[in-house]
């Protein structure tokens, strides 16, 4: 019931959200594609003006405070049921107030739950900051009541896709830019474009990034504020559900019905969430000595272009920028270290050992330059503890034993025990790879070193290039930084003298053996999922085979794999790592993709099978030749 009197942009003209429609239907730019499509389909513009009016309707978002307040009160009383407390840092507040006053701002936070546009919302809300306008998916919108309180909240509905419709892509691009230019609100969206099941930061979706840019390149604003934000759990509120997907489960479709079923969470503890607000990054500044946008003059501003090379490269530029920031405003919980140990001695470990192994990590993640929530107040032992409680339906502490998951008396291996422990594992690796990207470029160095043929530089970091692009579609890397990655990598690894180099040569020292072994067992799943997958690709070379049959296919594979007692990389089940190791294979040509009745197809290319052999350290069978009978 406070008085809400939010910080606005300073050269905001108030405007309902009708008069928002109103502005984007008769904009020109909409009402040249109109006439283009009219032309094209030989309909009516009074038709396809009434079309457009539905989807507009469809999409809107209608922003109303005593919904808000309505939702804040629910909001306040779930969040008080579910997590121990949220912090925020104050000082990235100040800064966003001030950006909002300035400038268009655009909201990125990193994207982990469902939760998030709620928080994010909620806490603007408590601090006075003008409320966002959120581009949600539009499963939301099907949700009894519940999709039209988000409305009124500030959600307007993209479907999920919209390739090809020329109509719906100029309305949504307009409805976003309208609202940009005028300040109307903060617009808020994640540049991962979807949820990331296994809590890795995604590759940016460069979409949406272009609609909010096209003001700026256009100079129909002076500038727009891009403000990366970063929401970390101690516990996901989905993870059990997640790792089920990841695993072939089907998702359960969005609903009201099934929110109320899920009611029953609110007696769970999920622990603390951290939001860290970024520092507000001026796209003038980004582009400042690198764009020339001098052509954007040259044509009317309604006709929509074409972005250019260099724009195209500014654009994937920003978004990696975004997520990389995004990675190191990340606070990782005991948790994360916890998880990453247990995932190294499966099936159990001592409690003692536990927690003398997690001091000895919280000391190397912090050199590594890793933002960790440690109290001060506690005991290792009870920090541990408190951790290991808050986690106990994956993990489970008998006689000073911490298990992941129970033996196996028996010794006998079902696709129903593998699939259940599956299940704990990749539930584990979620809060694990909250921090894969710290420990990437020196993990890779080390890899690198114990594959390449020499201790000389140069053909270490040959191998360090191999896996980087091999590995480009699990972890977040700076576009061209090859080198720079490498140098990082090399540098921490030297500081915490695990590695001892010169211009020339590379040597492990005694004292970084430790280090540099667990650096090799958090990456192994990774390794070894993408051999795997690899090894499955040579199971039928000729084969031509869709996505979902390559996922479906190669799970069994590994399902095999693992009942033998092949390989124990459970993670390799995930659908997740499959469908990255496939994406890395074609970006490095081992796999060609084609087009069968409009969907991609995907087949080997087998000459490229060797030399990528190799550089995994795998023989490639050979076939014998018939033999001639006489």
């Amino acid at each position: 019931m406070k008085c809400f009197s939010p910080v606005i942009y300073r050269s905001l003209v108030p405007c309902k959200a009708s008069a928002l429609k109103t502005m984007v239907l008769h904009s020109e730019q909409l009402q040249y594609v109109i006439k283009q499509i009219s032309l094209e389909s030989e309909e009516s513009c009074d038709v396809i003006q009434d079309q457009a009016a539905e989807i507009l309707d469809e999409m809107g978002q209608n922003l109303n405070l005593a919904a808000i307040r309505m939702f804040a009160l629910s909001l306040s009383k779930i969040f008080k049921a579910l997590f121990q407390k949220v912090c925020v840092n104050e000082e990235g507040i100040q800064g966003l107030a001030q950006a909002i006053h300035e400038h268009p701002v655009v909201l990125l936070p990193s994207h982990r739950s469902y939760i998030d546009f709620l928080m994010m919302s909620y806490v603007l809300y408590t601090y006075d900051l003008a409320l966002p306008v959120i581009a949600a998916g539009m499963d939301f919108m099907s949700m009894k009541i519940v999709g039209e309180l988000l409305r009124m909240s500030g959600a307007f509905f993209m479907r999920r896709t919209f390739r090809g419709n020329k109509l719906y892509w100029a309305i949504f691009a307009e409805y976003v830019k309208t609202m940009l230019r005028n300040g109307y609100a903060p617009v808020e969206f994640f540049v991962e474009g979807q949820r990331s099941r296994t809590c890795k930061t995604l590759n940016p979706k460069f979409g949406l990034l272009s609609v909010i840019m096209e003001p700026f390149f256009k100079g129909e604003v002076f500038d727009t504020y891009l403000v990366p934000i970063s929401i970390s759990y101690e516990r996901i509120l989905e993870e059990s559900l997640y790792a089920y997907e990841l695993l072939g489960v089907p998702k359960p479709k969005e609903s009201t019905s099934g929110l109320l079923k899920a009611r029953k969470i609110l007696s769970d503890n999920f622990g603390s969430i951290h939001v860290f607000f970024g520092k507000p990054m001026s796209l003038r500044s980004l582009a400042s000595g690198r764009l020339n946008r001098s052509h954007y003059n040259l044509i009317p501003r309604y006709l929509s272009q074409k972005p250019s090379e260099d724009i195209q490269k500014f654009i994937s530029d920003v978004a990696y920028k975004v997520e990389l920031h995004q990675i190191a405003n990340m606070v990782l919980s005991p948790g994360v270290l916890i998880a990453a140990i247990l995932l190294q001695n499966f099936p159990s470990l001592s409690y003692n050992l536990l927690v003398d192994k997690t001091l000895w990590l919280k000391d190397l993640t912090e050199a590594f330059g890793g933002y960790l929530e440690w109290p001060d107040n506690m005991s290792a032992s009870k920090v541990v503890r408190s951790s290991l409680d808050l986690h106990a339906n994956i993990t489970k502490l008998v006689d000073g034993e911490v298990f992941l998951f129970d033996n196996n008396p028996s010794g006998v291996l079902t696709e129903e025990l593998v699939f259940s422990r599956a299940v704990a594992v990749i539930m584990c690796a979620s809060y694990r790879n909250q921090m894969v990207n710290i420990y990437a470029r020196p993990a890779l160095v080390v890899l690198a070193m114990k594959m390449a043929q020499s201790s000389r530089s140069e053909d270490v970091y040959k191998v360090f290039d191999f896996l980087r692009n091999l590995f480009s579609k699990e972890f977040i890397f700076f576009p061209g930084f090859e080198k720079k990655d490498f140098e990082e990598g090399c540098f921490l690894l030297s500081k915490c003298d695990v590695v001892q180099g010169s211009p020339h040569e590379m040597v492990m020292t005694e004292k970084g053996i430790n280090t540099a072994a667990f650096l090799l067992r958090m990456f192994q799943p990774f390794f070894d999922g993408y051999r795997l997958a690899f090894r499955h690709l040579l199971e039928d070379m000729s084969k031509k085979w869709s996505e979902q049959q390559y996922v479906s296919t190669v799970r069994s594979f590994v399902m095999q794999c693992i009942l033998a007692g092949t390989t124990t990389c459970y993670e390799a089940l995930s659908s997740d790592m499959q469908k990255n190791a496939l994406a890395s294979f074609v970006h490095l040509g081992l796999v060609k993709v084609g087009k069968l009745e409009g969907q991609s197809t995907f087949t080997v290319n087998e000459a490229a099978i060797a030399d990528f052999a190799g550089k995994l350290g795998l023989q490639v069978p050979v076939e014998k030749p018939p033999v001639a009978r006489l």
